[in-house]
């Protein structure tokens, strides 16, 4: 098949879930597809991450991702039946490029990832196939209900602009793609597929010394700190949550992984916490110093890659119910919410061996069996080839 995937950024470097489930799917597609790439791309990507995406793609076309915080876009979402989210990413450099493309030359399929670039696509008759990471204005509703009483009014007007949008581009495609099963019962369509995230099972290996150490040291945390979920969990656990830890056991350190830590994070009082902005780029390396991984996700949605990496390098896991969603029902990580038993939990893996070396073993087991790339982008060009038909 000649693929057109339009999306709303280049998957590469790998520092994001959407950049690594995009890159992946797509190298394993190149083997039998010819695939062009029109993207965004921000201003710190640079041309040698357009030479990586060249690699698996046959032709990359990129167009200069524009400042989503400026004055003009929030303006212009003001006064306007478009979602402040629809007009940062309303771009007609990249819709003339689109048209170019099509006019020229001939695809069989048009992959669209993530809905709020699909504005930039003109009508066509090709078969669309549309990639939502997240239902989108949910999770932006579930930021609102946490956000100050002020701007709630605001900002529920605006999710209703993207939840109007979102569903008017469902019904344009063809065929509708999620990462997890709770979204495809959300969206109450027959049309939906489940394409889940997934790891490279080659490069992220269980070692042998996870399945012998008797006593942990490191407790992980790592984000991207430009997500607004990000800072308010390491806050979480830095207020809340360490301190019962560490009060309890004074061996295990805090590691806090990420680029750009907000001061106001480093500067919360705590013991025994290192917070790291030049960890290792390869996320592998980052995992074998890493004993327990703490992921209390509040707010977000589809399939946490932080979680499917732990779980696959033979770090346990201890996570919410949001943050295990569409993994695992709780055989394979460890599952609580409040804050007191987020820390009962790490404290009863840094305690119990046995029970930490046989939640390692069971995790690696679900990794290879049911989120292997491979086998899951062969789902995918299942999807493709129902669309054409």
């Amino acid at each position: 098949m000649k693929i057109l995937v339009v999306s709303s950024y280049l998957p590469y470097p790998l520092f994001s879930g959407g950049n690594i489930r995009l890159y992946n799917l797509l190298k394993q597609l190149s083997d039998k597809h010819e695939l062009t790439l029109v993207c965004e791309k921000r201003l710190n990507q640079t041309e040698e991450d357009v030479k990586e995406m060249e690699k698996i793609c046959s032709k990359v076309i990129t167009v200069d991702r524009k400042k989503q915080w400026s004055f003009s876009n929030i303006a212009k979402a003001a006064f306007s039946k478009n979602s402040f989210l629809i007009t940062g990413h309303t771009l007609p450099e990249m819709k003339n490029k689109i048209r170019q493309e099509l006019e020229n030359e001939k695809y069989d399929l048009i992959h669209v990832e993530t809905f709020y670039v699909m504005q930039n696509l003109q009508e066509t008759s090709i078969p669309i196939v549309l990639a939502e990471h997240n239902i989108e204005y949910l999770v932006y509703q579930r930021y609102v209900e946490n956000s100050s009483w002020y701007l709630k009014p605001f900002l529920r007007l605006d999710v209703a602009k993207i939840k109007n949008f979102e569903e008017k581009c469902w019904k344009k495609a063809t065929k509708l793609i999620v990462v997890s099963d709770e979204e495809k019962q959300l969206m109450n369509r027959k049309d939906v597929s489940v394409i889940r995230n997934g790891v490279d099972i080659n490069n992220l290996k269980l070692e042998n010394s996870k399945l012998t150490s008797k006593k942990p040291k490191t407790v992980l945390f790592i984000g991207e700190f430009k997500w607004i979920q990000n800072i308010n969990a390491a806050k979480r656990i830095l207020e809340e949550i360490w301190p019962k830890i560490y009060e309890k056991n004074k061996e295990l350190k805090l590691w806090i992984v990420g680029r750009k830590i907000p001061e106001n994070i480093k500067n919360i009082k705590s013991e025994n916490v290192l917070f790291d902005e030049n960890a290792p780029k390869e996320t592998f390396e980052i995992y074998k110093r890493a004993d327990i991984l703490l992921a209390p996700i509040q707010v977000g949605g589809g399939t946490s890659f932080k979680i499917l990496e732990a779980m696959a390098t033979g770090v346990a896991v201890v996570t919410t119910g949001l943050g295990a969603e569409g993994i695992t029902n709780g055989k394979e990580v460890v599952i609580a919410d409040s804050s007191e038993d987020l820390a009962k939990a790490v404290l009863n893996l840094a305690e119990n061996s046995a029970l930490r070396i046989d939640l390692i073993k069971k995790a690696r087991k679900l990794i290879e069996e049911k989120f292997d790339w491979k086998e899951i982008a062969k789902e995918l060009e299942y999807v493709y080839k129902e669309a054409i038909k």
